[in-house]
């Protein structure tokens, strides 16, 4: 139940992580708290706040209760507190302010702890998180959508749309999971896209929405420009480009992020997700296109990848879903593992990890 809730935080919580909380006493539930939106109350002060008089009474926490001052108190204090006398955790806490001092302080009052208790669906929910802090970059997930032979587009580019409106939607629910939205310059000029969340009643919840452009080349009069002062817009450029365009893209709105780049000019991702790492992103949702998808497979940025196939075929003169990927012998190529397979309207979703190496 704690892993359930934790999940309706997920990219509405960030840089915090996205935490569930169950109060339970002589087998009935007290209370329920999940991480709210911006991080902030925690799953553990919301729960308690629901059972009210919590003595004697039993925590399931889906991670480690914090044990620092921050915005708000302690809530491995909270838990003392209020005389819980049990805690069952699913996973620790790898942050340094925490990395077992909220056990720590909980076993210190007298609280009998339960640790790793379902580690690995916790691992799995939390892995933006846990990467962020263990590693300083977010969560990855590449998801692309082409033809049963492997195209996104036609020769002439024409794309829209290739998968059904099923699809579609719940590609916004993934936005609604994500913390933000990337894509490349390219699919940015030629989809002039809002990369917003639509058709799910979320009330206008979006994620923040980045572009890979090394040289500023998108359009001032794009919609991501028009909309950067109300929806946050995020672009990844190199170094030593003219200040007079760098100042009118931040007075249009955007947040600027002066990434390394290579001798190409072409921007260096590894950099890139280190750069939005520091700034608190813990998962991000990448939507192509083929060149883009490439680059990220190949700097080893992809955690998950999930891909709609549509029954329909193009052709090989029509854009690949994958851009080069340079390689000469099978024993070098990626491989992934099959997580899951469904049918979402007229289209299949299959979702992937990178097998272990």
């Amino acid at each position: 139940m704690a892993l359930g809730l934790a999940q309706r935080g997920l990219g509405r919580v960030w840089p915090n992580p996205a935490v569930g909380c169950v109060i339970v006493k002589d087998g009935k539930v007290l209370g329920r708290g999940w991480t709210q939106a911006g991080g902030r109350p925690h799953a553990e002060t919301e729960a308690l706040a629901q059972a009210g008089d919590a003595k004697g009474a039993t925590a399931y926490v889906t991670l480690e209760p914090c044990a620092h001052h921050g915005k708000t108190p302690p809530c491995a204090n909270a838990l003392v507190d209020a005389g819980i006398t049990r805690v069952v955790s699913a996973l620790d806490d790898p942050d340094s302010r925490v990395a077992g001092q909220g056990y720590k302080a909980l076993r210190d009052a007298g609280i009998e702890v339960t640790e790793d208790v379902l580690t690995d669906a916790a691992a799995e929910l939390n892995q933006g998180f846990l990467l962020n802090r263990t590693i300083g970059r977010p969560m990855f997930t590449l998801k692309m959508a082409g033809t049963i032979d492997g195209r996104i587009a036609t020769a002439s580019g024409e794309s829209r749309w290739i998968t059904g409106p099923e699809a579609r939607r719940h590609v916004h629910l993934m936005r609604a999971r994500h913390d933000a939205v990337l894509i490349g310059a390219g699919t940015a000029r030629t989809d002039d896209p809002l990369l917003d969340v639509r058709d799910l009643g979320l009330g206008g919840e979006n994620p923040v929405r980045i572009i890979l452009d090394g040289g500023l080349s998108l359009s001032l009069t794009s919609r991501l420009a028009q909309t950067a002062k109300y929806t946050p817009l995020w672009i990844c450029h190199r170094a030593g480009l003219d200040k007079a365009r760098l100042k009118t893209w931040e007075e249009v709105g955007a947040t600027l992020i002066e990434v390394a780049h290579k001798q190409s000019g072409e921007l260096d991702l590894s950099d890139m997700a280190i750069q939005l790492g520091k700034r608190g992103l813990t998962r991000v949702l990448c939507e192509g296109g083929g060149l883009l998808a490439a680059s990220l497979i190949a700097s080893d940025l992809v955690d998950t990848l999930v891909t709609f196939t549509a029954g329909l075929s193009i052709g090989s003169e029509g854009g690949a879903v994958f851009g080069p990927l340079q390689i000469d012998a099978l024993k070098d190529a990626p491989r992934y593992d099959l997580v899951a397979s469904k049918t979402v309207g007229r289209d299949i979703m299959t979702t992937w990890k990178p097998s272990a190496k």
